[in-house]
């Protein structure tokens, strides 16, 4: 595969440089099967890339190809670069993007980049590929309340009415976006500051498991409840167990204040609602 991709690089005199990012050249990600070639075209002109038939043809056979400069959901970066994400029948996949030249500075800000051509030798010599652009990142004071913020609204107010109402679908959405998204920050600020800030948990938290102790993993993996609105009851108070215990432990080393006042009202309400009857005709 990387023989196709510097080929099509070297055939192509628009080329001038070829990089590689992304998990493939992360001295610190497990090595397997699936792993995507994330790879950026350095190019004197953009437009002629965007010929799918020209591109493509030189990759194989496809199941699906997209294009996210064409689309509107999500909305493309509109940017000046073009790409390709391309699964191929033989399992490969491979994120095709092409960038003007003149972008280079601001691509190879990015730690997880190797050099695979440089046909002018205009790149400057880069360190090894490390994930320093990836670590967790300190929190301010602002942003650790406006986390506890997020995720207090979040029990004392979205989930209450949209559980009691069992509205499943907009509250599976409540509780992965507004409650699991803000305890997996928290997470890991809590890591950062007991490892030091130079680990990274990857995309959405996905190794998490490697740095948290196992009975708190065991206690996150219960999180992740089915339709079953008895085990999402279960599920949001873990929840709230997990994300408070974080939270005090960053306030207390970062010498912030955790809302105990807020949050335990909110916790309170919650519970108040679960033990509303369905036919209730008003709220208390």
């Amino acid at each position: 595969m990387l023989d196709l991709i510097i080929d099509f690089a070297i055939n192509d005199q628009s080329i001038r440089a070829v990089l590689m990012n992304g998990s493939r050249v992360n001295p610190n990600t497990p090595k397997d099967i699936f792993q995507d070639y994330d790879i950026i075209n350095l190019v004197t002109d953009v437009e002629p890339f965007k010929n799918e038939k020209y591109v493509l043809s030189h990759f194989g056979e496809t199941i699906k190809v997209q294009i996210p400069e064409d689309k509107i959901i999500p909305p493309a970066v509109g940017d000046g670069h073009y790409s390709y994400n391309i699964q191929l029948v033989d399992g490969n996949r491979i994120d095709l993007s092409f960038y003007h030249i003149d972008k280079i500075e601001m691509l190879l800000k990015d730690s997880l980049t190797e050099i695979l051509l440089d046909k002018d030798t205009i790149i400057p010599d880069m360190p090894p590929s490390n994930e320093k652009s990836y670590f967790i990142i300190e929190p301010t004071e602002k942003l650790f309340i406006d986390t506890c913020d997020e995720f207090i609204f979040g029990i004392g107010s979205h989930i209450p009415k949209t559980i009691w109402r069992e509205e499943l679908p907009l509250l599976k959405v409540y509780s992965e976006v507004v409650l699991r998204i803000p305890l997996i920050r928290m997470f890991e600020w809590e890591i950062g500051l007991k490892t030091g800030f130079d680990k990274s948990t990857g995309k959405a938290g996905k190794y998490l498991q490697k740095y948290l102790e196992p009975a708190v993993w065991n206690d996150f993996e219960k999180t992740y409840s089915d339709f079953d609105f008895d085990n999402i009851w279960d599920s949001l108070f873990m929840l709230s167990g997990l994300f408070r215990k974080s939270a005090e432990y960053v306030a207390k080393n970062k010498t912030y204040q955790f809302p105990v006042v807020e949050f335990s009202g909110a916790l309170k309400f919650l519970t108040h609602v679960k033990n509303l009857p369905k036919d209730a005709k008003s709220i208390y």
